[in-house]
């Protein structure tokens, strides 16, 4: 019997997606829900599973085509009997299976010389560790051509979308974190063992940054045409940098979450984002957004606001720097923060007390524990 794989229903703000890499050939056997194909939208990599057991009879879209919702994209004869297992020799000789989290790290990797340590010898990220490159041969100058993901190109489209429709300034100030650095060096460990997860900063920039949201609630809202919305919620995207592009997955509620909520969903988010296993929900809406350059050693930008959004806040490396305290020269763990805004929707005023609540929140946390 014939069946039709189909591309599964995307969400109503994804029309369509594309075709990365099919997993089978026409005559291979495929298992029920084994991965056919990842299939990219310009939000997240799907992996597509084989809705029955079976061969598959014929591929009918090739790799890179762009698909829509419910199109039909290969079939499988399901009377097609399961091949005899291969005899070891055989079996020794195959292909080595290549798990998707693994893939980003084999370039240049000659897999053949990797043991893999998974399930019937399946290779993971951790056996490509230090692995020697296979020799790669080249011009001493060439020039590569490659197309754009689609998630590459939404990103684009989004910035030059912001960039275009709205009026975005940025202001700027530093932050004293001596106090959380304290505070974080006496609780780190007690907090991981209580919690499962570790205490970083991120969770006090996202507190800092609710707290400051609820006292100008403008930073949080959004222009829909000739109307201005306001949100009584705080859900805050956090920029996670991947190797196809940067995505935004939001931490919803974020006003409700305690300080190891909020490390244990940022923490996934990053794990699942390197992956390409978000869904598509968990990067849409946000009201306020948060990007971290600091870790990857920035230390001044301008963040660009993520439509349609109106605000952004870009933080960057802590170093120590001599400030003056009390009349006196000391050394302190300094950061600049960087607050993007639309100023169609918010003033400089608005702009630079929220900023400067954030900047009060930060070096003073007690703040955050009393609600003042």
């Amino acid at each position: 019997m014939l069946i039709e794989v189909k591309v599964p229903q995307l969400s109503e703000s994804v029309s369509e997606a594309a075709l990365l890499s099919w997993k089978k050939k026409p005559g291979d056997y495929v298992e029920r829900g084994e991965n056919l194909i990842d299939i990219e939208t310009d939000k997240v990599v799907l992996e597509m599973p084989a809705p029955q057991s079976g061969r598959i009879a014929e591929i009918l879209k090739e790799e890179g085509a762009i698909v829509t919702s419910g199109e039909v994209i290969a079939r499988i004869d399901t009377s097609g009997a399961k091949p005899a297992a291969m005899p070891e020799e055989k079996v020794k000789s195959a292909a080595p299976i290549l798990m998707p989290a693994a893939k980003k790290h084999a370039e240049g990797v000659d897999l053949q010389e990797v043991k893999g340590s998974g399930r019937d010898g399946r290779i993971l990220k951790e056996d490509l560790a230090a692995k020697p490159a296979a020799p790669v041969i080249s011009d001493s100058r060439g020039v590569r051509r490659v197309p754009m993901s689609r998630l590459r190109q939404r990103v684009a489209e989004r910035l030059l979308e912001s960039q275009r429709n709205a009026a975005i300034l940025t202001t700027f100030n530093e932050v004293d974190m001596k106090q959380i650095v304290d505070l974080r060096a006496r609780y780190k460990e007690k907090f991981e063992k209580e919690h499962g997860v570790k205490l970083g900063f991120m969770s006090f920039f996202v507190k800092a940054v609710v707290a400051a949201l609820r006292k100008y609630p403008v930073l949080n809202a959004s222009i829909e045409g000739g109307e201005i919305v306001h949100h009584d919620y705080q859900d805050i995207g956090i920029a996670v940098g991947t190797p196809r592009g940067l995505v935004v997955p939001v931490l919803r509620n974020a006003e409700g979450l305690s300080f190891a909520k909020i490390e244990k969903g940022i923490a996934d988010f990053g794990k699942r984002a390197q992956d390409g296993r978000l869904a598509v929900e968990e990067l849409e809406g946000g009201t306020f957004s948060i990007t971290n350059g600091g870790i990857f050693g920035s230390m001044l930008s301008t963040p660009i606001i993520n439509p349609p959004q109106s605000a952004i806040l870009g933080i960057h490396a802590m170093k120590d720097r001599p400030v003056v305290v009390n009349g006196e020269i000391v050394i302190r763990p300094m950061i600049y923060l960087a607050l993007s805004y639309d100023h169609r929707l918010i003033d400089g005023r608005e702009a630079v007390q929220g900023l400067v609540a954030i900047k009060e929140n930060l070096e003073d946390p007690e703040r955050l524990l009393l609600e003042v």
